[in-house]
């Protein structure tokens, strides 16, 4: 059983910053893409950003210039640069792995509080 596991949510002022990580308990072959989704209260999960394993990268409108994805294929790792947070990124952020057999991994989640 896979297990992906996020770190690096917490609490945060407006404008700051937050850098989230996501690794996977052990090796998984034939990931395509790498993305962050977002679900904040009563709101429906949403994606964030994905980073295809060429290296392209698409990013909500929201987050558009703010946010920033990555990821390393070697360790099976992705990170969310997360800059000029603000309320309104307040959220439990999920990754999710997606395999070239469709298969999906997620994250349990992190919480992301954007508050002064």
């Amino acid at each position: 059983q896979v297990q992906l596991v996020e770190s690096g949510g917490g609490l945060v002022q407006p404008g700051g910053s937050l850098r989230l990580s996501c690794a996977a308990s052990r090796i998984v072959f034939g990931i395509n893409d790498m993305s962050w989704y977002r679900q904040a209260p009563r709101k429906q999960r949403e994606l964030v950003a994905t980073i295809e394993r060429s290296g392209t990268t698409t990013y909500a409108d929201s987050v558009k210039g703010r946010f920033t994805i990555s990821r390393d294929n070697a360790k099976n790792t992705v990170s969310l640069q997360m800059n000029s947070l603000e309320p309104e990124d307040t959220a439990v952020y999920y990754c999710n792995f997606r395999t070239s057999g469709l298969v999906d991994y997620w994250g349990q989640g992190t919480q992301v509080t954007v508050t002064s």
